[in-house]
């Protein structure tokens, strides 16, 4: 029996079926045209930005700044904030009423917009949209998106921050308040007011009453008690004028750890620095045609042939 797939055959074959072929090709050619215009598939427009990483990013694990941005960028209430906001269900024509809304609205974002990390550890955000406008309007307000949501999460980080420091103000401020009135008490009581000094002059000034044989006189004793009482609780005071100068400067450190926390969650930061903003395209980048009209003619020519093949083969039995 003739083998039909032998080169020469083969090739006689195809001469022989010639103006079918032809007329396959061309007839594929036509209609693929005609099938991938706008009248049936619509075209779509590319918008691309990339952002990088600010040094300000707040890096939640060991991933890099990009990896940690390309996963925050990714996450799924960004993706339904920009559905909201442009109110896809009607571009991609679903209803809200459908009970598998989220899983086909998910699907159809992720078929057109799409996040990765370059080479150069930049993350670029690409967006197709049948409306150019659209598309670099959908770019702009992912990067806004993200934006707002890296901040949110700091700002529960530093409000936290707040509310610690400013509960620890709040004791630190109690322990001056109960040292600075145990030192009133001091001060009322046993006259200290600086425990160096006076213990210093009042031994002076003792010294000076014995040597002059007036020790016991009222003045004198009342030298000697105002004495007594400096060694007996000069110790506390000194131990109290410490501490309190302690807590004052614990309070100084605290209070910077309070104001900084307060700036930083009333700031308004930028986390992803535009590298390439997003600009309307003047060219449809979907379907391409020519690919389209390639694939399918061949795809036709090479089904003609296996129909021809089979046809010559049956003959041949």
């Amino acid at each position: 029996m003739t083998n039909f797939f032998d080169n020469q055959n083969l090739l006689a074959i195809l001469l022989k079926w010639k103006k079918h072929l032809i007329s396959v090709g061309i007839l594929a050619v036509v209609l693929s045209t005609f099938f991938s215009s706008s009248l049936f598939i619509k075209p779509k427009y590319k918008s691309t930005a990339r952002i990088y990483p600010s040094k300000n990013i707040y890096v939640f694990s060991d991933e890099s700044e990009s990896e940690q941005l390309l996963e925050i960028i990714g996450a799924q209430d960004i993706k339904l904030r920009v559905i909201d906001a442009f109110d896809l269900s009607k571009e991609y024509k679903v209803s809200k009423q459908d009970p598998q809304y989220l899983t086909y609205m998910l699907t159809e974002f992720n078929d057109n917009v799409s996040f990765k990390k370059t080479e150069y550890e930049t993350v670029e955000i690409q967006v197709l949209d049948t409306d150019p406008k659209r598309a670099a309007a959908m770019c702009d307000s992912i990067i806004s998106f993200l934006d707002q949501k890296i901040l949110a999460m700091h700002r529960i980080k530093y409000e936290e921050m707040v509310r610690i420091s400013k509960k620890d103000m709040d004791f630190i401020v109690h322990q001056i308040d109960s040292v600075k009135s145990m030192l009133d008490v001091m001060r009322k009581k046993y006259n200290i007011l600086d425990y160096a000094v006076q213990t210093k002059e009042i031994t002076k000034g003792l010294v000076d009453v014995m040597a002059k044989g007036k020790a016991n006189t009222p003045g004198g004793k009342k030298i000697e008690q105002w004495l007594k009482d400096l060694t007996e609780n000069g110790g506390q005071y000194e131990y109290l004028k410490n501490q309190q100068i302690f807590l004052v400067t614990q309070m100084e450190g605290q209070k910077k750890i309070y104001d900084e926390s307060v700036s930083n969650a009333n700031k308004k930061i930028i986390y992803g620095q535009r590298v390439q903003n997003p600009v309307p395209a003047d060219k449809k980048s979907y379907p391409v045609r020519s690919l389209i009209v390639l694939f399918s003619t061949l795809a036709a020519l090479f089904a003609a042939m296996l129909v021809v093949l089979v046809l010559e083969n049956k003959k041949s039995v």
